[in-house]
């Protein structure tokens, strides 16, 4: 049996495009509507057939859903939620896909009183954006982490978890709060160092824009990836997960001046037994199936 029968999804970029196309591929009988704010994806999604329906005004899209999927910046959910809240039908679950939890929990209690809320954050993602970025194995052996409220409807977090279940997830439960200060240490502070060094090296003068393309070494190439995210979407989740964020940013601060101490004083063996202990954490990353064990990523060379 299938956990839901209508669902809408609110936000047709890159992860609410593969939302719809996983839905398509998994679980075929649901029913589909969409909508996006910007009419150039309205009319991308409806070239694509996304979704069976597309509205143009966000609560023709949730009418008769039973389930609702945000697939918004999370700076947007609480204003989205509102506009929504008077077209939802009774006994609807509403759900969304952000990256941060606490400011989206308490913007979707407040927007939507009385409504189940289960929020998710479904751990994958590329640097493209749009609808055509999307695909339908994005969320397969992924971590789809839950925040409900302490008193959420179990049957209620059971379907949404069962719903990402069908799109290939892992399930996960936490607090909002600990959601946020894992993320910030795992994705939110590298995404924030990426941006960082890859602006610091198309500033320097010394160094033109040429040579550091032309000379872009692996390492880098991965930075200027991460940092070619959706700068919106980014944008939100510094804001709205500032005190975690700010936290693990200054304790990379502090690890980062250990590390120039040890570089200024020569001393390499505690830059070995960093190095060494840092190594370890990739080596655990690959054995639990988060990524690609062939060398330099997988990547073709030919």
């Amino acid at each position: 049996m299938l956990p839901f029968a209508r669902v809408a999804v609110i936000g047709l970029g890159l992860i609410g495009s593969s939302v719809a196309r996983a839905v398509r591929e998994a679980m075929p009988g649901i029913r589909l509507t969409g909508h996006d704010a910007d009419p150039q994806v309205r009319e991308t999604a409806r070239a694509l057939a996304l979704v069976d329906d597309v509205a143009d005004h966000p609560g023709a899209a949730v009418l008769d859903a039973e389930l609702v999927v945000l697939c918004v910046p999370v700076g947007a959910i609480g204003a989205v939620a509102a506009e929504l809240a008077p077209d939802l039908p009774e006994g609807v679950i509403v759900t969304d896909v952000g990256s941060s939890k606490a400011s989206v929990a308490q913007a979707l209690a407040e927007a939507l009183p009385g409504v189940a809320i289960v929020p998710a954050h479904p751990v994958a993602g590329t640097e493209r954006s749009g609808p055509e970025a999307g695909f339908a194995t994005l969320f397969r052996n992924r971590w789809c982490i839950l925040t409900p409220a302490e008193d959420a409807d179990p049957v209620a977090i059971e379907r949404v978890a069962e719903f990402w279940r069908r799109l290939g997830a892992d399930i996960e439960q936490m607090a909002p709060e600990h959601h946020d200060r894992v993320l910030a240490v795992t994705s939110h502070l590298p995404h924030l160092i990426a941006y960082t060094i890859v602006g610091t090296a198309s500033d320097l003068e010394e160094v033109t824009q040429s040579e550091v393309i032309k000379y872009s070494a692996g390492g880098f190439r991965d930075f200027t990836r991460i940092a070619a995210s959706d700068p919106t979407m980014w944008r939100d989740v510094f804001l709205n997960n500032r005190e975690a964020v700010l936290d693990m940013l200054q304790r990379f601060s502090e690890d980062l001046s250990a590390l120039q101490r040890a570089i200024r004083w020569g001393q390499g063996d505690e830059l070995f037994d960093r190095f060494t202990r840092t190594r370890a954490i990739r080596r655990s990353i690959v054995e639990q199936g988060q990524d690609d064990a062939r060398a330099d990523f997988g990547r073709s060379h030919e």
